[in-house]
Parts: structure tokens; sequence; C-alpha cells
């Protein structure tokens, strides 16, 4: 009972504004390769948090018709793998980007590291974050994006596969039956909160996406990640804007809920770096 108020309290309050309301895809219409037979398992929600995600998915969020960008983003919640993060760090994400004329879907990840798991961090979780980015490709014209300008935001957890996306090749499979794997998987762009340490290459490949990254310095696990690839992306010469703030700890989300002004704030320096870079 919580979860269908919950959803139709999201529907209501995205209509109320003017916008589109959300709807839910999955990645792959049999089901994720190797495990077709999950695809019918009901998820499992609760307060925060989504759990048992077999069948992953994306839940779309047009951008406002009134105010398009043709920019898309893909939002990968955080939740240690354990658990997905999705109304702080997806549907709170969405609704700010959405408002931008950012058209947004919102990942359900296979979680790796949940009790009894049958998934990886580094092949399941990371293949479904690059079929979304293929489909947001594969569906740019139907949705009004620009496919070159398709970038992922990533909290967390998700930062790391974020990490992980960005820094493969991920070229589009020419001689593939399935028309989305014929697309890329590599983003334009990428933008980190508080990113866990996996995903963090020992280089950065050639012309990596450009990078936005935000953290506190006293966050103990994820300031340093978020720390060394700045170093990399400086030492380097690409393209990168940092904001490391003196407080705040570890998941201040949209900064929503957060005491300090300048993590209240951070969404904007977000969104002043699309602006900037990408509208």
């Amino acid at each position: 009972m919580k979860v269908v108020c919950w959803l139709y309290l999201l529907m209501v309050s995205s209509l109320a504004f003017g916008q589109v309301a959300p709807y839910e895809v999955p990645l792959w219409s049999a089901g994720a390769p190797g495990f077709e037979h999950l695809k019918d398992e009901p998820t499992e929600a609760k307060d925060w948090w989504i759990k048992n995600i077999h069948n992953p998915s994306v839940t779309i969020y047009p951008g406002d018709s009134n105010n398009a960008t043709g920019v898309g983003v893909i939002v990968v919640p955080g939740g240690g793998h354990r658990a997905l993060v999705f109304n702080s760090e997806g549907h709170d994400a969405a609704v700010y980007l959405q408002r931008l004329g950012i058209t947004v879907f919102v990942l359900k990840y296979r979680l790796a590291r949940e009790e009894g798991s049958l998934y990886s961090i580094e092949g399941h979780a990371a293949q479904d974050l690059e079929r979304a980015v293929r489909l947001m490709r594969y569906k740019a014209p139907q949705l009004g994006i620009n496919a070159e300008k398709v970038g992922l935001l990533g909290f967390s957890a998700g930062g790391e596969l974020v990490s992980m996306v960005s820094y493969r090749p991920g070229d589009g499979k020419t001689d593939a039956t399935d028309p989305i794997d014929q697309e890329s998987s590599r983003p334009d762009f990428q933008m980190l909160v508080y990113p866990g340490p996996l995903g963090v290459p020992e280089e950065l490949p050639s012309s990596p996406p450009s990078l936005f990254v935000v953290a506190a310095r006293n966050d103990e696990c994820c300031a340093p990640p978020a720390l060394r690839l700045l170093n990399l992306y400086f030492e380097a010469g690409y393209s990168v804007e940092a904001h490391i703030y003196a407080k705040g700890g570890h998941a201040f989300n949209m900064g929503y809920r957060t005491e300090y002004i300048t993590l209240k704030n951070w969404p904007a320096r977000m969104s002043d770096w699309l602006r900037d870079n990408w509208f």
C-alpha cells in the first residue's frame, strides 16, 4: 500500500508542475540476458529503498517541453549495492533536472551485495548502466534528445558504476541483431556525487567524458576517490569541475535535508556547469 501511495504522489507532484508523469521501461523486453527466467520477480520497496531487482529498468522523466534542451541524463542512485536510494538519489534528482528541460532516465540496476545476490558489480550492474545509455541514444529521436549530449549522474555506489562505464570503450556492436546494442554505451559527460572508490582508473583513456564532481572533505569513504579523479583530469588537461565542501559527510543527496547552506546549493553548481557546457 505504501508503494502504491508513493507512486501516486510521485505522479501527481509531477503533473502539478506541468511535467509529464514518469513511466517505467525494462532495459530488455525479455529480461536481463541469462536471467530471463527472473523477469517477473517483483521488486521490494519500503520507505527510502528498493531491493530485489531482477528485471532492470529505467523510469523515464521527459524534459519540460517548454524548456527543452536536447540533453539526456541517466541518474544512477546509490545504496552500497545492497539497495537503491530511489527517492532522494533518483526521483529528486530527476525532477530537478526535468525542470531544467533535461530528459532523465532513473536506473534500477541489479544489486551485487544484496543477501543471496546472483550478480556482480563490474559485470551485471555495469551492464545495466551500459544498456541504459544505449537505450537513451536509441530513443533519442523519439524523446527529443541529442544523441551526442547524453550524460550520467551517479551517487555513491551509483558513481562507481558511472566511472566504470565512462572509462570503458563502449563501442556500439555493429553486428548486433538488437538495434539498441548497436549504439555506444560511453557517455558524453559525467557527474559524480560522493562517488565510491570502485571504477576509478589507474590512468585515463584518451578523451574521457568531461567530469563534474562533488564531495565533502570529511567523507572518509568517497572524498579520496573524488580527489583522485580530479587529479587525473587536472594532470592530463581534460575538462573537469570539482566542488569539495568542508562539511557534510556522506549521502547529502540533493541537499534538501542538510543543515549546511553550501550543500543545499550544490545542485545549482551542477546546473551552472550544465548550462556552460551542454545546453
